[in-house]
């Protein structure tokens, strides 16, 4: 499947001036409602979330508005109305492609089977399959875990990864099956397993929340490569696309990233003022100084 690039969806844009007649698609009702409409998530910390003041915040959040202001600035529009709609994993790429809502903010990886329906902006965030131990155990890479009992959460992805690399490396792994985040991390804490492999976003916030945080430490060996995470909009609508990205890129190749980024995975997050201590991956900065809406995950390296 061939992927536009954002050089040749901006030249496409640019090539005629967009004037008020020729608007289409979500461009054109924008301009007519003076609304736009966000998909947020109510529970995705440190995303997209609702604070202590019944507040919708997060990092997706932040850069979402910064496409607000693109596009205000494109309509030439003295004011525009955001409207948040609650969204979930489910019902997120549904309600984009009936057209309730024209941004998505959260935590959606971008990938090859989600571009058949919809789109995504350039990537602001990347995650991988790593895993969680006790730092007593200093168990860091992958092969580290060779002879242990490993849990991961049963259904996902993280456990197919942990399955395959226990058969393709013989590392005679006992995998355990958990039915959720917080059992299998529970697992760790009380030493029925040695280590928890789940996406290593998830695994900071885990961490952060736990009695001790010091207590434990996320590997740096990895069970799959980075995911790239998107804004997601809707499917062949082009001219919407240049603005969107063109405002993600002007963002991600300034100095405001870095201080958005280090607001929600440096800094206390509320309600609970957890700190994820997630400092920015190489691979972030990287990507933020290309930045791009390739799906592929081998793109962004390790």
């Amino acid at each position: 499947m061939r992927y536009l690039t954002t050089a040749a969806i901006l030249a496409v844009a640019f090539a005629v001036p967009v004037h008020a007649e020729e608007l289409s698609g979500t461009l054109k009702k924008i301009k007519d409602t003076g609304a736009i409409t966000l998909g947020i998530r109510d529970s995705a910390v440190p995303f997209s979330f609702i604070d202590d003041k019944q507040k919708i915040v997060g990092y997706a959040v932040d850069i979402c508005m910064k496409i607000v202001d693109e596009i205000k600035a494109e309509l030439k529009l003295d004011k525009l109305e955001v409207v948040e709609n609650i969204v979930t994993s489910s019902t997120r790429i549904p309600l984009m492609a009936n057209g309730t809502i024209d941004l998505e903010c959260g935590s959606t990886t971008n990938n090859a089977d989600r571009q058949k329906q919809v789109w995504f902006t350039n990537t602001h965030f990347l995650t991988a399959s790593r895993f969680v131990s006790k730092k007593a155990l200093k168990l860091d890479q992958v092969d580290d875990l060779k002879g242990k009992a490993v849990v991961s959460v049963a259904g996902t992805t993280n456990i197919t990864q942990l399955n395959k690399a226990n058969a393709a490396r013989s590392l005679g792994i006992t995998v355990m099956n958990a039915k959720d985040v917080p059992e299998a991390f529970l697992m760790v804490e009380t030493d029925r397993a040695q280590a928890f492999v789940m996406d290593d976003i998830q695994l900071a916030a885990m961490i952060a929340s736990s009695k001790d945080p010091s207590l434990y430490a996320i590997s740096n060996g990895a069970f799959s490569d980075p995911e790239p995470y998107g804004i997601m909009l809707r499917k062949d609508d082009t001219p919407f696309k240049a603005v969107v990205d063109r405002a993600t890129a002007k963002l991600y190749k300034s100095p405001d990233i870095e201080k958005i980024y280090n607001r929600w995975f440096m800094e206390p997050v509320p309600p609970r003022g957890l700190n994820f201590h997630v400092p920015m991956p190489a691979s972030l900065k990287k990507s933020f100084e290309n930045p791009s809406d390739n799906p592929d995950p081998a793109s962004y390296g390790g």
